[in-house]
């Protein structure tokens, strides 16, 4: 079989990919207090800087995965990777916030494209009995850009400003464009029944935009009318994907596999409780707290890091252990950490702070290897490269909802203010109406988690689910 080019370079290009979205996701909660002061920003459009992205990335991840199997995984890969380096520069050059929020789409169209080919690429260039190892590390590199975003983050945007964090990934981009461009063979191209589903893209995009920026608008009329008309559009979406030729998403894995359908379900809903939780806390220990960015990242970190530690843990043990037994244990673990953020103090010292972060990346650890054990082992060789498109598209949507979430109620509670101290009274409440909303989200999750079948097989060499 000839390998799609020199695999230790494709993995160093999967490996950096991978670190970046992450790292920038978590290093922008941490700079998104300066990037509100330099514009004079009110709460509602400083999450869309947030929202912003994670909507794009989200909205072009399934069609471009789709076009990569058609037009070429590479083509797309390099594309991607160069729109989003190039827009990181656009993002420090743009003179108002509207400009900022359009080049964050953009950077969000580049991650949709480099999250959609990445994984595909690296498990097509290793023979099955290397993919978990090589995996592993792919996983670690994510685990590593999430640890290190925080951290670095503040101390960046402390010592140099908020722009020297999205300066930062251009040598990296750089970099793996060229090594991709030189390291990668172009294959994967023409795979799948039927071409590309132009009407189903179009359904699902315009869709998915419309709940996100309905939520934007709740409590207000055309909020909820946007919201219910985006949710309408995407079970046409369903209905479309189940009987056309050649389509964006597979349904029938949706529809016929059990362990597949309510593992991305936890997923979608493990995300959506604890993504926002970063950009929350980042807010309140810089503007409430008054803490520096440095000391802020410092403090944040801590949940990355206890996840990084025990995920190559966890994953090992869903080898052996039931892997719903272990992700829903880490849901549960997760709604104790949410909890405790909701019964957080005021004044909050620095332990009661950073206990349930500690203890909330404790439970994400728990899930995150177990419950991506469960989705790649639901499906047969064939299926791989589908199975981690749709783990990257609940993360993606679960991330997204997640900011809906944080947006609507801050358009309840704070409204166009300024987080100001005068508003802080506001912004709390907001903060801990969020976390328990997450905690409940956390605990349907548990369940949605252990409704899966069994993955791994009986002693009667029978599998159940």
């Amino acid at each position: 079989m000839k390998i799609a080019g020199n695999r230790t370079v494709i993995l160093i290009v999967a490996s950096l990919s991978s670190f970046l979205t992450p790292f920038m996701g978590s290093s922008v909660s941490v700079a998104l207090p300066s990037i509100g002061k330099a514009f004079s920003l009110d709460a509602l459009t400083l999450g869309w800087i947030s929202t912003s992205y994670l909507i794009a990335s989200s909205v072009f991840l399934l069609p471009l995965g789709r076009a990569a199997d058609i037009y070429g995984r590479k083509r797309i890969f390099i594309w991607g990777i160069a729109l989003y380096t190039v827009s990181s520069i656009l993002i420090v050059l743009s003179p108002l916030a509207s400009i900022l929020i359009t080049f964050r789409v953009l950077q969000g169209l580049g991650s949709s494209m480099v999250f959609g080919t990445g994984t595909a690429i690296l498990i097509e260039a290793y023979p099955p009995e290397e993919r978990g190892r090589v995996l592993g590390i792919n996983v670690a590199a994510t685990y590593l850009g999430l640890s290190l975003g925080p951290f670095l983050g503040g101390i960046l945007t402390g010592s140099f400003g908020w722009e020297s964090v999205f300066l930062s990934v251009v040598p990296i981009g750089l970099a793996v464009l060229i090594l991709a461009l030189k390291g990668i063979d172009e294959r994967g191209r023409g795979e799948g029944p039927g071409g590309f589903d132009m009407a189903g893209s179009l359904i699902y995009s315009v869709s998915l935009i419309g709940v996100m920026y309905g939520f934007s608008k709740i409590p207000g009329q055309i909020g909820f009318t946007l919201t219910f008309a985006g949710a309408a559009g995407l079970l046409l979406f369903v209905v479309w994907e189940s009987k056309v030729e050649g389509p964006v998403l597979d349904m029938s894995l949706m529809t016929r596999n059990r362990q597949f359908a309510f593992s991305n379900l936890a997923a979608f809903i493990h995300y959506s409780s604890t993504f926002a939780v970063t950009f929350l806390m980042s807010l309140y220990l810089q503007e409430v707290r008054g803490m520096s960015p440095e000391g802020a990242g410092l403090l944040l970190v801590s949940q990355p890091l206890v996840m990084m530690f025990f995920s190559p843990l966890a994953g090992r043990l869903s080898d052996k252990i039931e892997p719903r037994f272990l992700a829903s244990l880490g849901m549960a673990v997760t709604c104790l950490g949410l909890i405790m953020l909701v019964f957080l103090p005021e004044p909050a010292s620095l332990m009661n702070i950073l206990l349930p972060l500690t203890v909330m990346g404790f439970g994400f650890a728990l899930f995150s290897s177990p419950n991506t054990n469960a989705i790649m082992s639901s499906v047969d060789k064939r299926a791989y490269g589908l199975a981690s498109g749709m783990i990257a598209t609940m993360r993606l949507t679960g991330q997204t909802a997640s900011m809906g979430i944080v947006l609507v109620l801050f358009a309840v509670f704070i409204g166009q203010n300024r987080i100001l101290p005068h508003v802080f009274p506001d912004f709390i409440k907001s903060m801990k109406a969020g976390f328990l909303i997450f905690s409940l989200l956390c605990a349907a999750g548990a369940a949605a988690s252990m409704a899966r079948g069994r993955i791994h097989e009986a002693k009667d060499g029978s599998f159940r689910g």
